[in-house]
């Protein structure tokens, strides 16, 4: 079975010298990829030879070679947070050029590696697919229903109340679907239809 994907519960950094090169590495947890390119923004330096970049949100992902060679940057940084199972992270390699030219080969090692390096050692927070589901519920099965609700990691997102009861929307792990699903079954004689809503 493979690893969850993680993310970084905060901004992380590290730095190496490779032949007389600085890269200094920083990522972040990102939402959106207005938020990497702010992120960008922010910590860029200008003054540096590059700021090489790439980011990953689900199945969205850009990078930048930042002026390197096409692909010897951008990509293998991109690489790096894929290998390290990471996602919704945005990563930045800042190269301050020291005087000798480390080649193609040499900058994919040096990009990808300093990349991988700073999230292999970083802290990592699983990410846990939540599936939105939808169902009516009579007053009689509230309470019951209720009180398993934190078994099952549900985060309550709307309740409708009405003459005959309440309709709850929940988010809850993929994986516990089935389960919530014959918990209603049990609750309410087979009445209560779950309806999965993404």
């Amino acid at each position: 079975m493979t690893a969850p994907l993680a993310t970084l519960p905060h901004p992380v950094s590290g730095s190496q010298e490779i032949k007389k090169s600085r890269f200094d590495t920083r990522a972040a947890p990102i939402a959106s990829p207005a938020e990497a390119l702010a992120f960008l923004d922010q910590i860029a330096d200008r003054q540096a030879t590059h700021n090489c970049w790439a980011y990953r949100l689900g199945q969205q992902y850009r990078f930048s070679d930042d002026g390197e060679p096409g692909g010897t940057a951008g990509k293998p940084i991109l690489q790096a947070i894929e290998g390290q199972g990471f996602d919704r992270v945005m990563v930045v390699v800042t190269r301050y050029y020291g005087g000798i030219k480390l080649g193609a080969g040499g900058l994919v090692r040096a990009y990808g590696g300093s990349a991988a390096e700073c999230l292999r050692a970083a802290p990592r927070v699983p990410i846990v697919l939540k599936t939105e589901v939808e169902f009516d519920l009579p007053f009689a099965a509230l309470s019951l229903v209720q009180a398993r609700l934190s078994e099952l990691d549900a985060d309550r997102l709307a309740d409708t109340f009405d003459g005959d009861g309440v309709r709850l929307r929940l988010a809850l792990p993929a994986d516990r679907v089935e389960h919530l699903r014959r918990l209603l079954a049990d609750a309410t004689r087979g009445r209560s239809v779950l309806r999965v809503l993404n």
